[in-house]
């Protein structure tokens, strides 16, 4: 019997691995976050516990009464803006919590799952494949690269399953995606400007949820890309964003990432190489386009 104990469930991530996980048979998961469970009215059979993982005390509690055969840890602190300003929180979530989390897997015999980002990289030769040789420009890609190092040190099985520019539609949650960001713009007849000097291979949130699951049922060990297969500038997906709801292109201004003031620097070129995923764990993922239809689809459900 598995048991997969997933942090961060109230996150994007987390909710589309719940969405994942709790049909199947023969496998017990436990959804845990700081605070309530939002998925409760969703799912309400999922079994939910709140845990802070940025507390040694709580992960060791829960994770001592679930038993878990594998933990996908999910949680952290992802805006990348944020992460230069309190570098304190970002390394307490970042890293640290990861660090409390390899004790627990080591204490408890559970393989970790550790979820990192195409931002450990400068993006000066992307696309990258598993050997790439990490260099952040920003700090948040260093504390995501420290994290790595951590569970690379770990007694425990661990894998670390990198990604790309997540997007997808979460459950009463705030937070927007470049799917529908440009379609709320063009609708709203706002112009935009998008960048057209930084590459990504952008990831449907449902398909990294798979393949954590895939990770999982192969008792995967190592590094594995994650991501979507197209390399494409954030231009080139708001201009298919356009296409698809049929909206006015000629909203949509070329822009380069010099024209933005962001406090923390982008990598230009990343995206990943997926080979080893599709050959390893059989992962496939959506093309952008087929991505755009389903996050339509799913908002439309919403309202």
């Amino acid at each position: 019997m598995m048991r997969i104990l997933i942090t961060g469930s109230n996150g994007l991530l987390g909710q589309k691995l719940a969405e994942l996980l709790l049909p199947k048979q023969d496998i017990e998961v436990l959804a845990t976050s700081r605070g309530e469970n939002k998925l409760a009215s969703l799912y309400p059979t999922l079994p939910f516990r709140s845990m802070d993982v940025t507390s040694a005390e709580q992960v060791d509690l829960v994770v001592s009464e679930f038993r878990p055969t594998h933990i996908i840890h999910t949680a952290a602190m992802t805006n990348v803006d944020q992460c230069e300003s309190d570098r304190d929180g970002a390394m307490l979530l970042n890293r640290d919590a990861v660090q409390y989390l390899v004790h627990a897997c080591e204490k408890y015999n559970a393989h970790l799952i550790h979820v990192s980002t195409d931002f450990i990289f400068d993006g000066e030769n992307g696309p990258y494949d598993e050997t790439a040789e990490p260099n952040p420009v920003n700090f948040y890609g260093e504390t995501k690269l420290m994290a790595e190092e951590v569970v690379k040190k770990a007694k425990c099985k661990w894998a670390i399953l990198r990604t790309v520019l997540v997007y997808g539609v979460a459950h009463d949650y705030g937070r927007s995606n470049i799917v529908l960001w440009v379609r709320d713009s063009l609708q709203a007849g706002k112009v935009i400007k998008v960048v057209t000097d930084q590459f990504r291979t952008p990831t449907l949130a449902e398909d990294l949820a798979m393949g954590c699951w895939l990770a999982a049922e192969h008792n995967a060990e190592g590094i594995y890309n994650i991501s979507g297969s197209e390399m494409l500038t954030p231009y080139e997906m708001a201009m298919q964003v356009a296409d698809f709801f049929t909206l006015d292109k000629a909203l949509i201004d070329k822009a380069d990432g010099s024209t933005f003031t962001q406090p923390a620097k982008r990598p230009p070129r990343t995206g990943f190489i997926i080979r080893k995923a599709e050959m390893d764990l059989g992962y496939r993922p959506h093309t952008f386009a087929e991505g755009i239809r389903m996050v339509a689809e799913q908002a439309e459900k919403q309202g």
